[in-house]
C-alpha cells in the first residue's frame, strides 16, 4: 500500500483522439503529437523518463524508462473539464450535461436579469478572449456583464474588476448557479472569467471562479472520507467538485503556483491520503487560445518543476500523471477535443518500468485509488495497483 497517492492533472494534455472522436468532430486531433509536429521536439527528460514518449506521438527518449505508462480512453459523453475529473473519481457522466450552440434561450436571460438585477451583453457563443476585446469597452460603458459560452456545457460571465468588483461578479455567478441556471438549463459549470486592461489591452486575471453542478452520485474522495483517510485539493480540484468530499483545498494562481504548492504539503500537512491537483493554464492559456509555442513551453516548464518533485518523493508514495480531455492547439475552433489521455505512474520503489495498456474509462484511476487504500472496490473502473512493480 502506498501511504500517500498524488494525482496531477495536466488539464488538456491529450495524446491522440479516441475512437469515438468521430462523433465529436475531433477525428484526427492529437494535443502533444501536433503540439511537436509543428513546434519542434518538447524537451520534457522527467516525463519521458515516466514513459510519455512510448504512448504519445512525440521524439524518444534515449534514458531507461522507470515507471508505468498507458493511455486512456474517456466513457463519458462529454469531453469538458467536469465530466472527465468525475469520472476520474468514479463518476461517469452517462446523461449529457446541456449545451447551447446558439447562446442561451431568452427565457434563461430574462430569469438572469431577474434574480441578479443585471442587464447583459453577448449570450453568444465565442471565446472569452476574442469576446471580451470586441464587447469590453462597451461593458466599461454599461456597467453590463458579458455573457457567453462554448461548446462545453457552461455559462460564463466576464466582467472588468474596475466596472463590477469581484465579490459581485461572484455574487452574481452564485446567484446564477442557484436560481437561472436550473432544471432543463443546468449547466455543468458557472464560470466568472474577471479581466482587468484598457481598450485593445484587455487581460484575464487569475481570479477566475468555476461553480459547478452538484455531483449526482457518491465519489472516491468522498470514501476515503468515510474511513478518515485525508483528501486534498489544489488548483481548481475544489470548485470542479463542487467542494464534495475535500478535507482542505488549495486554490493556485498558476501552473507553477500549483507545482509549488505540491511540495509544501508533502514537506508538512500532507502525510497520508489522496492529493488531486489540476494545473489548468494548458488548457486555458494555450489550448483554447490555439498558441502552439505557448503550449509546448508551459509543458517543458512543468516538467522542469516536475523533476524537484520526483526528487521529494518517498518509496510508500505514488504519482499519478494524467489528463482530463484533449485541446489541440492545432486543431479547428477553439473548443477541447476528444482524445485519449496519458496515465503515468510513479514510485522511487519501482525498480522498471510497466506497460499499463489502453484503459478503457478514466475510472481506472478512482478504482486503484481505492484498492489501494483497502477500501471495497465500485468496479466501475479497472484498478491497475497489482500491475504496478514494487522491489
Amino acid at each position: 500500500m502506498y501511504n500517500r497517492i498524488i494525482l496531477l492533472v495536466m488539464d488538456s494534455v491529450g495524446v491522440g483522439h479516441a475512437a469515438d472522436a468521430i462523433k465529436f468532430g475531433d477525428e484526427g486531433s492529437n494535443t502533444l503529437g501536433h503540439i511537436e509536429s509543428a513546434a519542434g521536439p518538447i524537451r520534457c527528460p522527467n516525463l519521458k523518463s515516466l514513459g510519455l514518449a512510448r504512448i504519445a506521438d512525440i521524439s524518444e527518449f534515449d534514458e531507461p524508462v522507470v515507471g508505468a505508462y498507458g493511455r486512456m480512453t474517456e466513457m463519458s459523453t462529454g469531453k469538458d473539464t467536469t465530466s472527465g475529473h468525475w469520472e476520474m473519481m468514479g463518476h461517469p457522466v452517462t446523461v449529457p450535461f446541456p449545451t447551447f450552440y446558439d447562446g442561451f434561450p431568452k427565457q434563461l436571460m430574462d430569469t438572469f436579469t431577474k434574480e441578479t438585477g443585471y442587464e447583459f451583453l453577448g449570450n453568444e457563443v465565442a471565446s472569452g478572449t476574442e469576446i471580451i476585446e470586441r464587447l469590453g469597452e462597451e461593458h466599461i460603458r454599461t456597467g453590463k456583464p458579458i455573457v457567453y459560452t462554448s461548446a462545453d456545457s457552461v455559462f460564463q460571465i466576464a466582467a472588468h474588476e474596475d466596472v463590477i468588483p469581484l465579490e459581485d461578479l461572484y455574487r452574481m455567478c452564485q446567484i446564477t448557479r442557484d436560481k437561472v441556471c436550473i432544471g432543463d438549463y443546468y449547466v455543468g459549470r458557472i464560470i466568472a472569467r474577471p479581466f482587468v486592461g484598457t481598450s485593445g489591452h484587455f487581460v484575464r486575471t487569475s481570479n477566475r471562479h468555476d461553480y459547478s453542478r452538484m455531483p449526482e452520485k457518491k465519489m472516491v474522495q468522498q470514501a476515503l472520507q468515510d474511513f478518515n483517510i485525508p483528501t486534498v485539493a489544489v488548483g481548481k480540484i475544489g470548485d470542479i467538485y463542487a467542494h464534495v468530499g475535500w478535507d482542505e483545498s488549495y486554490p493556485t494562481k498558476s501552473n507553477a503556483h500549483g507545482m509549488n504548492v505540491v511540495p509544501y504539503l508533502l514537506g508538512r500537512s500532507f502525510i497520508r491520503g489522496l492529493m488531486m491537483v489540476n494545473l489548468v493554464e494548458f488548457d486555458s492559456l494555450y489550448g483554447h487560445r490555439r498558441n502552439v509555442d505557448g503550449y509546448k513551453r508551459a509543458i517543458e516548464d512543468f516538467d522542469y518543476q516536475l523533476g524537484g518533485l520526483l526528487d521529494l518523493l518517498k518509496d510508500d508514495d505514488l504519482l499519478l500523471i494524467t489528463a482530463d480531455h484533449g485541446n489541440d492547439p492545432t486543431w479547428k475552433g477553439t473548443d477541447h477535443t476528444r482524445e485519449m489521455v496519458p496515465l503515468l505512474a510513479y514510485s522511487p520503489s519501482m525498480s522498471h518500468s510497466v506497460a499499463l495498456g489502453d484503459r478503457h474509462s478514466f475510472a481506472d484511476i478512482g478504482e486503484t485509488v481505492l484498492q489501494n487504500f483497502r477500501l471495497p472496490l465500485w468496479h466501475i473502473g479497472k484498478s491497475f495497483l497489482d500491475v504496478l512493480n514494487l522491489k
